[in-house]
């Protein structure tokens, strides 16, 4: 019995101290797209959520993962249009789903401060599907792009465990596979909360 008390307060100490190690963000993401992707549907997008993760390797640099997706919708006028040598009349609905998975590297300024601002760098890839509706019809591109994220932001601690969590990020995908063939970017607001 002795034994299973002093590996149960073992454990609870270990879980303790990795916690302290650990930074999980949600967000809700407004992103704005910017290149090719503004081209095809210029309004700004309300549909997203952020997941990162972050793992401190020393006091202000932490090492994680980032996973988000960012749904972009516009309807176009009814209109004539033509993509290659095919053309057709009727009222167009764009939707364009964008989903990076990154890994991070994220650098704080003031760890030890409440209010701690970061910057992050992210590489890794970009899952693109455009959508073209009209009528009976759908013409649906997709793409896995090489992708690369700047991002600054801010945590502000809320308390012990959790802080609110803002941050803007410019996720540019670039250009890749034959069917989407041009690069993918936008710039994200990301608005949550971060767990310790």
């Amino acid at each position: 019995m002795k034994k299973i008390i002093i590996l149960t307060l073992l454990g609870i100490c270990a879980c303790t101290m990795l916690m302290a190690q650990n930074n999980f963000a949600v967000s809700y993401a407004i992103a704005q797209p910017t290149g090719d992707l503004n081209s095809f549907i210029g309004k700004t997008s309300f549909r997203g959520i952020s997941f990162d993760y972050r793992y401190t390797v020393k006091d202000n640099i932490a090492i994680g993962f980032s996973a988000s997706m960012n749904t972009f919708y516009e309807s176009k006028p009814k209109d004539t249009y033509t993509v290659d040598n095919i053309s057709l009349t009727g009222k167009q609905y764009r939707y364009s789903n964008n989903i990076p998975l990154l890994v991070t590297g994220t650098y704080f300024l003031s760890p030890e401060e409440p209010m701690k601002p970061f910057v992050t760098l992210g590489l890794g890839t970009m899952y693109s599907r455009r959508n073209t509706d009209m009528n009976l019809y759908t013409v649906e591109l997709e793409a896995w792009n090489f992708a690369l994220q700047p991002e600054i932001g801010v945590q502000y601690e809320l308390s012990d465990m959790t802080a609110l969590h803002l941050s803007l990020k410019y996720m540019q995908g670039f250009q890749a596979g034959n069917e989407l063939k041009s690069a993918q970017s936008f710039f994200s607001l990301n608005i949550g909360f971060a767990f310790y």
